[in-house]
């Protein structure tokens, strides 16, 4: 499946953008935060995606980082929040301040958000809080040992520090590249069961 796109901006409003690749033009759904964060028309950008398909549409969404398209995933998983309020509410809040109003239960802050009354905001802290994490500038392979364990239905938050502790356990041994991505994602898996 799509996981990031590479083109040249040909226009940009502040919830859509249109990138041009090997003769197409793509149609990609973007928070405003997103919009503002990418370069103007005819300067090359990468965006990573999300293609939501449902019986009567399809469509693609964009995001300038995996950690807002992470949170975008888990904003999802809150009940009543469908990918357009989702994107609606990644306009309205950068990701940190999001990520810190849950940890801290402001709903205050959360209802201020545009399309979040007080009940979305406390179902949102009831569902994500001790889940999200900030990236912390992870590196590929630990970013996608992440993504693995939170595919396996584990938090944003445990998978991360479960990785950073495997990170450390498994920096002792005298390791070749490959066996210590594999190490690392067995001993991240045994870490974040706990």
């Amino acid at each position: 499946m799509f996981n990031s796109i590479e083109g040249k901006i040909t226009a940009k409003t502040p919830d859509h953008v249109f990138i041009a690749t090997n003769g197409l033009e793509w149609d990609i759904s973007v928070s405003r935060n997103c919009s503002l964060t990418l370069p103007g028309p005819g300067t090359t950008a990468r965006l990573y995606l999300h293609l939501h398909h449902r019986e009567d549409q399809m469509r693609l969404f964009g995001f300038f980082s995996p950690a807002e398209r992470d949170l975008f995933f888990a904003l999802l998983k809150v009940e009543s929040i469908g990918p357009s309020l989702a994107l609606k509410i990644l306009s309205g809040i950068t990701c940190e301040n999001f990520i810190q109003a849950v940890e801290r239960e402001d709903l205050a802050l959360l209802s201020s958000v545009p399309g979040v009354g007080k009940k979305t905001a406390q179902k949102i802290v009831l569902k994500l809080s001790g889940k999200l994490a900030m990236d912390d500038g992870e590196s590929g392979t630990d970013h996608d040992i992440v993504l693995a364990l939170t595919g396996m239905g584990f938090g944003q938050k445990e998978s991360r520090d479960a990785v950073k502790a495997a990170l450390r356990e498994v920096m002792k041994g005298d390791l070749t590249k490959e066996e210590f991505e594999k190490e690392l994602l067995k001993t991240a898996i045994k870490l974040v069961g706990k």
